[in-house]
C-alpha cells in the first residue's frame, strides 16, 4: 500500500505501529493480487476506488484517489470512474464520491 514516497495518514500509520505483521500481511495481499493478472497499475486504482466509493469509505475514496494519480490518472479520470457508478450505486453516493474524491484532487492544484 504504497504511496511512493509521501506521508502515510497517520490513522494508517498508528494501525502499522499496533499491529504491524496484520499490516503487513494486507500489505502483502494487495502486492499479490495486483501482480495476479493484466490489469495495469492506473485501471486497478479506478476500480478500487470506485469499491470504496460503493462502500462509502471516505479514507479510502481519498486513499485510492491518491494513487490513481500517482499511477497516472487524470482528474477528469477518477471523477469519470464514480459517475459511471450513478446508476449502480446511485446519485447520492456518487455525489458523496465524487466530493472525497475532490478533497484529493483540490489539494493536488
Amino acid at each position: 500500500m504504497g504511496t511512493k514516497g509521501k506521508e502515510l495518514p497517520k490513522a494508517y500509520k498508528n494501525l502499522k505501529i499496533r499491529y504491524g505483521k496484520f499490516v503487513g500481511a494486507v500489505e502483502a495481499l494487495g502486492a499479490a493480487v495486483k501482480e495476479a493478472g493484466p490489469i495495469d497499475g492506473k485501471t486497478a486504482q479506478l476500480i478500487q476506488l470506485a469499491a470504496a466509493a460503493a462502500i462509502r469509505s471516505e479514507g479510502s475514496v481519498h486513499s485510492h484517489s491518491r494513487r490513481a494519480l500517482e499511477e497516472g490518472a487524470t482528474p477528469e479520470e477518477i471523477r469519470h470512474a464514480l459517475i459511471l457508478l450513478a446508476s449502480t450505486i446511485g446519485f447520492p453516493t456518487v455525489v458523496a464520491g465524487l466530493t472525497w474524491a475532490g478533497d484529493v484532487l483540490e489539494a493536488k492544484d
